[in-house]
């Protein structure tokens, strides 16, 4: 009988390097209240946000995921020939076809590896940062790019007043491959599609597409078509956090077989401010713990908002490379994945 080969399996796994990308244009909560209905005193004592990135120029979320990816690769000791593949977590890629980390894998000179987007929503970097580390565990690839980007600017309605104060732009990229001690505990993650309209376009492709044609036909006198737009149920996705979140932390801290007292950096989605401030207080981490806060200059970015405050806080001093994180994503979906890491050196080429 014939046998077929299979790959020989590997244990330990790591974040090798960093790299992130801020949009140019820095959009201050005043600045979104000449359109939106609001203060910005009321915004930030609701989120957590005085200022967030958007994208404008020639900038866009192939430029932007290219860019965080140059830099994690150039911030790691390895050359990018070794890189065996190209994780690109977003939901804000304009194409359904083709889709992009083949794109951006060819912008980064890698073209010819195995590409793929994942989209979970807010949660997408901790399912990739997931996937890669099986993936390598798996033999599957020695080195992979993961990068989270998101330009959630082109779906907003700059008069909602449940996301346009909300969400911003960027890109963050880390490098995972092979290492002596291992850096990256297994993935807690799962979903409530129960709740999935609870972040949702407003419209799907093809009803949209309808629409198109209706309003062009002679003698339309209907409702103009309106651009499709990002709705969130604020309170309902508040609800669901409080109650899911804290079993993730408690399961991703079991499965890790760190304890609590053991962890030093505390990482999660940067959704809310109040959020991540309760989740940090019933989870029970010292109070000395630092914890991201990049939400306050850079918004929701979705995907890319945990490489990107851990970026900053590395950059910042906030956090050192080796140190033990603990990184929770959630939102759309609903889903959630979590880890405990190890952190990646400062990176030497930083986004600010």
């Amino acid at each position: 009988m014939v046998s077929i080969a299979v790959n020989k399996s590997r244990d330990n796994v790591a974040m090798l390097g960093i790299g992130a990308y801020r949009p140019q244009r820095i959009v201050s909560n005043a600045e979104v209240c000449e359109v939106l209905d609001s203060t910005p005193e009321w915004i930030y004592e609701r989120t957590g946000i005085h200022n967030r990135r958007w994208i404008s120029g020639d900038e866009t979320i192939r430029s932007i995921a290219a860019a965080a990816g140059e830099r994690a690769l150039k911030n790691t000791p390895i050359d990018r020939s070794k890189i065996g593949a190209v994780i690109l977590c977003t939901s804000s890629w304009l194409k359904l076809t083709p889709h992009g980390a083949p794109s951006v894998a060819s912008d980064l000179g890698l073209n010819g590896v195995a590409a793929f987007d994942l989209t979970s929503g807010c949660g997408g970097f901790g399912y990739g940062l997931g996937v890669a580390a099986d993936l390598i565990r798996a033999g599957s690839a020695d080195y992979i790019l993961v990068i989270g980007a998101e330009t959630m600017t082109v779906g907003l309605d700059p008069t909602d007043r449940g996301t346009a104060m909300i969400f911003g732009d960027g890109a963050g990229a880390v490098v995972v491959g092979l290492s002596e001690e291992n850096g990256i505990s297994p993935t807690v993650w799962g979903s409530d599609g129960d709740n999935a309209e609870a972040i949702s376009q407003d419209i799907d492709f093809l009803e949209f597409s309808l629409r198109a044609l209706e309003v062009q036909e002679p003698g339309y006198a209907g409702d103009p078509l309106r651009r499709m737009a990002l709705r969130m149920a604020g309170p309902k996705v508040f609800r669901w956090a409080a109650i899911t979140l804290p079993r993730a932390l408690s399961a991703a801290l079991e499965m890790s077989g760190v304890a609590k007292e053991d962890i030093e950096v505390f990482i999660p989605h940067q959704a809310n401010a109040r959020i991540n401030e309760l989740m940090k207080k019933n989870l029970g981490l010292a109070e000395s713990i630092p914890m991201a806060n990049d939400i306050e200059n850079t918004g929701n970015t979705s995907a890319a908002s945990i490489p990107l405050a851990m970026e900053e806080m590395l950059v910042t001093g906030k956090a050192k490379g080796g140190q033990l994180a603990l990184l929770l994503g959630f939102g759309a979906g609903l889903s959630y994945a979590g880890q405990v890491v190890t952190l990646p050196p400062a990176p030497q080429e930083a986004s600010f």
